[in-house]
């Protein structure tokens, strides 16, 4: 995708199981992750917000900026960790594929 002095995002359709677990509550579960390639970061896995349990998240209000991705948004549990969960509501064009789909910092990969 686009290259900025060096940097480059990448972004892939996976085939994993990836789940989201915070004290024993599936926040998401998706076999359809978006693999986001960042120069620098580790892989992420984006989820389609269709895999994840949005009822159990509420917006923070907390926002930030990538010069390379966009605003993100972020949600956090009610009465629990705050920003576990961030999107790019209207992501800029190298990574249009986000848009839709929500990242969470503690991803597992299930091996099934």
């Amino acid at each position: 995708m686009g290259a900025a002095h060096g940097h480059r995002i990448r972004i892939e359709q996976g085939s994993e199981h990836v789940r989201v677990e915070r004290d024993g509550q599936v926040l998401a579960d998706s076999r359809r992750p978006l693999l986001l390639h960042e120069t620098g970061l580790p892989v992420r896995y984006y989820l389609p917000r269709e895999d994840v349990s949005m009822d159990l998240l509420e917006p923070s209000g907390s926002h930030s900026v990538c010069p390379f991705k966009g605003k993100a948004s972020y949600w956090s549990l009610p009465d629990g960790p705050q920003d576990v969960a961030w999107a790019y509501p209207e992501p800029k064009e190298e990574a249009a594929a986000i848009a839709g789909h929500l990242c969470f910092y503690d991803t597992e990969v299930v091996g099934d």
